[in-house]
C-alpha cells in the first residue's frame, strides 16, 4: 500500500463548504474565522470557499446532504456547537448531527467532516473556538485538506 501521508498541497482547482450554525454565534463564528483562515492558507482561492449558514446543528446533514447531491465541492466543513443543558435535547441534537453528517458522507462518497463541538459547559467551548485546546474550525478544514489529496490518489 502506497504511503499516503506527506504536505498537503495546493487546493487552487477545489471548493469547500461549510455549513455553520447560527445558534451560539460567539463560538461559531471564530470557528468558521479559523477554517477560512486554514482554507486560504493552503491556498484555496476566496471565491471557492461558500459558507452556508444553517439556524442549528440540527439542519446541518440535510443541507450537508443538498450540497453533496449537487456535487459541486471537494468537501464539506459542518461547524456549530451543541451546549448540555437540563434536558436529554442536547443528546438527541448533537448525536443525531454527527450520524447525519456520516451517513452524507458515505452515501455520496465526499468528505464531511464534523467540527459540531458537544461539550458540557459554554467555556469548553470557548477553549476549542480559539482558546486554550486550539481551533476546532481550523483542525477540521486542515483535515479536509488532507482527506482531499488522500481522495484524489486512491
Amino acid at each position: 500500500m502506497p504511503d499516503y501521508s506527506g504536505e498537503l498541497r495546493v487546493h487552487r482547482d477545489a471548493r469547500f463548504a461549510i455549513i455553520a450554525s447560527r445558534w451560539n454565534p460567539g463560538i461559531v463564528d471564530v470557528l468558521i474565522d479559523g477554517a477560512r483562515r486554514t482554507l486560504l492558507a493552503d491556498g484555496v482561492d476566496p471565491a471557492a470557499i461558500d459558507v452556508v449558514r444553517v439556524p442549528g446543528a440540527w439542519e446541518i446533514p440535510a443541507t450537508a446532504a443538498k450540497l453533496a447531491k449537487a456535487g459541486k465541492h471537494a468537501a464539506i466543513i459542518a461547524l456549530g456547537c451543541v451546549v448540555r443543558g437540563d434536558t436529554r435535547h442536547y443528546e438527541h441534537i448533537a448525536d443525531g448531527c454527527a450520524q447525519g453528517l456520516m451517513r452524507v458522507s458515505v452515501e455520496h462518497s465526499l468528505p464531511v467532516l464534523n467540527g459540531v463541538l458537544a461539550v458540557e459547559l459554554h467555556a469548553d467551548a470557548q477553549a476549542r473556538a480559539g482558546g486554550i485546546r486550539g481551533n476546532k474550525g481550523e483542525e477540521v478544514a486542515r483535515a479536509a485538506l488532507e482527506i482531499v489529496d488522500l481522495w484524489k490518489k486512491l
